[in-house]
Parts: C-alpha cells; structure tokens; sequence
C-alpha cells in the first residue's frame, strides 16, 4: 500500500504516522504565561536535537488557526522545562493533555507540585526526576491552508536536573529506578521492555 501525502486525509496521515514512527520519548513542557499562570502539557514530537550545544526540539500543532497554550507561553518569553515521564506519573501526565482554558493551572488541576527553576520562570515538576531548563533559540512555522500546521521549537539546555536516585557510577542512567515512559498511537504507551546491545560497527 502506498499513500500519497497530499492526497491522503490528515487523518489518515495522522494516525499512520503515530502508529509506525514508535516509540516516542514525551516531553511534558511547563511553561508560564505574562501574568504568571503556569501551563503544563505533554507532547510525544519531541527529542534531542544535538548534546554540543545541547539542545532540545517539541512540535505542537494548530487547529481551526490557534496554537496551545504552551507555544504561545514560549512565545511571549521564550523559556521552558521539559520534565520527563516515568511510570510514577503517567496518570498525571495523561490528565495534563486535557483541553481546558488557559487561565488552568494544570499544576493544580493534577495534584502536582511546582518548584522553583534556577536560570529560568516557568517550574518545575518535582514529582518528575528529570527536568531539563530551556530557552528558546529558534522556531518555525509550518502551515497549510485550512487553519492547520505546526511550529517546531528548539530550545537550548542551561542546566539538566537528575534525581540522584537515578544515576549510578559515570554517570549512567539507572533505568530500572528511572522507568521512562513512551508514546506509540491511540490511548497506547510503551515502557522499555526487553533490552538488547549492539555493539556499533
């Protein structure tokens, strides 16, 4: 089968798209608002762009001409922290995806507790032991003609907080303490299941 992607339903190309290209790390993105609302929503097109610099990338969509309250966040002041997933939050992770209005502080709606970041406004989720404080440094607007598209951020690391509990020896990531947590299509998630190494050629 083959589709054709502009003759193809965004839909269709949607649910392809999320259903092959798996797992997906998320990116639970806090940001904050000019009057000092905090906003927190998760979003599974995100990664590492580059570790010299040391940078990050999350894409949000738009529909019917409006964009999320995280990019317009990220706009006004150019910051935000990306905490990351673990099997300890995925119900608080998954509440935050709600649409509500932005005046939510979705810190609250979720029992979450925010903590202050070191170079940067928005908080941090303390209940998540990895956070990664960012300031903007480029984004671009993807649009089509109906009221959709995307914009990409690339934010910049300043400082990576890492729960001790996580890290063992050289710095390695213990992942049976860490317990991440994935993206693939629908209402479905991924843990890490079974490991395997190869060595690179």
């Amino acid at each position: 089968m083959k589709f054709k992607t502009d003759e193809t339903d965004p839909s269709v190309l949607y649910k392809l798209l999320t259903g092959t290209i798996i797992p997906r790390p998320i990116g639970w993105i806090s940001t904050i608002d000019n009057s000092g609302i905090n906003n927190l929503a998760p979003f599974s097109y995100f990664n590492m762009v580059s570790s010299d610099p040391p940078c990050v990338m999350f894409s949000t969509r738009r529909d019917n001409n409006q964009y999320k309250d995280t990019l317009n966040n990220v706009l006004q002041n150019g910051q935000f922290v990306v905490n990351l997933v673990t099997m300890d939050v995925v119900e608080q992770m998954n509440a935050t995806s709600a649409a509500v209005p932005s005046e939510v502080d979705e810190f609250e709606l979720t029992n979450l507790t925010p903590i202050d970041s070191v170079f940067i406004q928005p908080k941090r989720v303390k209940e998540s032991p990895i956070h990664l404080e960012c300031e903007m440094i480029h984004h671009y607007f993807m649009d089509n003609n109906d009221g959709g598209g995307a914009c990409i951020v690339i934010g910049k690391i300043k400082i990576i907080h890492i729960d001790d509990s996580i890290l063992m020896e050289n710095n390695r990531i213990n992942l049976d303490v860490y317990k991440p947590v994935a993206r693939l299509a629908g209402s479905n998630y991924s843990t890490l299941g079974e490991l395997f190494s190869i060595k690179r050629a």
